[in-house]
């Protein structure tokens, strides 16, 4: 029992290791907290990126762009709400304040994912390439999951930390 409690610490450990001395330049304060892609039927070519990004610089950055080699172009959009109307605006980027959080949510903020190069299945992973304005790149994986339809399902607990 403690023998394997240890080995599985030590494997989060391990995986935490070699993930950090992969995505962050000694500079990179930005850490991916949580997130998916949405899984979609195979006939529909488009999908997007939901997670929550924390900011530990000292200053906002802001994102710009996401890179992926799942889909031909990655798009930064947000929605809005025109005349009762909601529609999603391109936008040219994310702000992050400083040692903030920014949530992409499927009511809100989200990186669209276009024309894919393959069906996403649950479960995939898909690395994305976060580029900041100030030149900062950080790498995310994310896993693939369906969409939780209503708020009151098995994964209720999830939306609500904030």
């Amino acid at each position: 029992m403690e023998f394997k409690t240890l080995k599985i610490i030590f494997k989060h450990l391990f995986n935490f290791l070699v993930l950090s001395s992969i995505s962050f330049a000694a500079t990179a304060n930005v850490v991916l907290v949580d997130g998916y892609v949405r899984a979609m039927p195979a006939s529909v070519p488009n999908t997007a990126a939901y997670f929550t990004l924390e900011n530990h610089n000292n200053n906002a950055v802001k994102l710009v762009e996401v890179k992926t080699g799942a889909a031909k172009v990655a798009q930064l959009h947000t929605i809005i709400e025109e005349n009762g109307m909601v529609k999603m605006r391109q936008v040219d980027g994310f702000s992050i304040p400083s040692h903030g959080t920014l949530m992409l949510q499927p009511t809100g903020d989200h990186v669209m994912l276009l024309s894919l190069t393959a069906a996403l299945t649950i479960d995939d992973k898909v690395s994305l390439e976060l580029i900041f304005e100030d030149g900062q790149q950080v790498m995310i994986e994310l896993p693939v999951l369906k969409q939780a339809t209503t708020q009151h399902d098995e994964n209720a607990e999830h939306h609500h930390h904030h």
